[in-house]
């Protein structure tokens, strides 16, 4: 097996913009101004759908990044559960380190990457719980073993074995033995980015990508192509 180092990885690059995709799933393929005629949400809409029709693994999947309380930057992968006109919605634990990130700098950048359709969609802007009852709804439509991981896991602090966890998880499952007595733990709920910045990255030949940004100036989305 190669050693991904140096030399190889060097040389570890896709053609975007001439293979892996269909014509069907990318027919904006020139990505233009007029893409956002509409605004950030209709493009995005169309996008995550060729990013469906594309066969993209988990495409609601985002990586999301915070900054702590002392400025420093942290990423992880969280899952898109709400898209709409008020901006991109995601669940966790507020007691995870995104949720004290987020405390502390209510502010965040989200980014769709969709290899597969050489694509990928930045999101950045303030942060903001969703109401509780949001929170409520969307919690009655997980599985029952998500609900009770929900309430095993205290996300982010150290654990010494895995055998504590699903302890912790068994005894959950005891606790709460019918689904609709699972209640939303006090800790857990969703968030949401409002945008003030979307980005749409399109790849290209020859590194030429395109990028388009629209912005949110003084009550006014301006659009601009940035250079790759």
């Amino acid at each position: 097996m190669p050693n991904p180092e140096g030399d190889d990885l060097a040389r570890m690059r896709v053609d975007y913009g001439l293979t892996g995709s269909s014509d069907e799933s990318r027919d904006d393929l020139d990505l233009d101004p007029a893409a956002l005629a509409d605004g950030w949400l209709s493009l995005l809409r169309r996008w995550f759908a060729a990013a469906v029709a594309t066969g993209v693994t988990e495409p609601n999947a985002m990586v999301l990044a915070t900054v702590d309380e002392q400025g420093r930057p942290a990423s992880r992968t969280v899952l898109c559960k709400g898209i709409d006109d008020d901006g991109l919605t995601f669940f966790t634990n507020y007691e995870s380190d995104k949720g004290r990130h987020l405390a502390a700098n209510p502010y965040a950048s989200a980014t769709f990457l969709w290899l597969q359709a050489h694509r990928q969609v930045t999101v950045r802007g303030p942060v903001v719980r969703v109401p509780a009852e949001e929170t409520e709804a969307y919690w009655r439509t997980r599985p029952r073993g998500s609900r009770l991981g929900a309430w095993a896991s205290r996300q982010s602090r150290p654990v010494a074995e895995r055998a504590d966890l699903e302890r912790a998880l068994v005894e959950a499952a005891e606790r709460y033995e019918v689904d609709d007595d699972i209640p939303v733990p006090p800790f857990w709920g969703g968030f949401r980015i409002r945008p003030e910045s979307v980005e749409f990255w399109q790849g290209r030949p020859n590194r030429l990508h395109d990028r388009l940004r629209t912005r949110l100036v003084d009550g006014r989305w301006i659009t601009e192509r940035l250079q790759p």
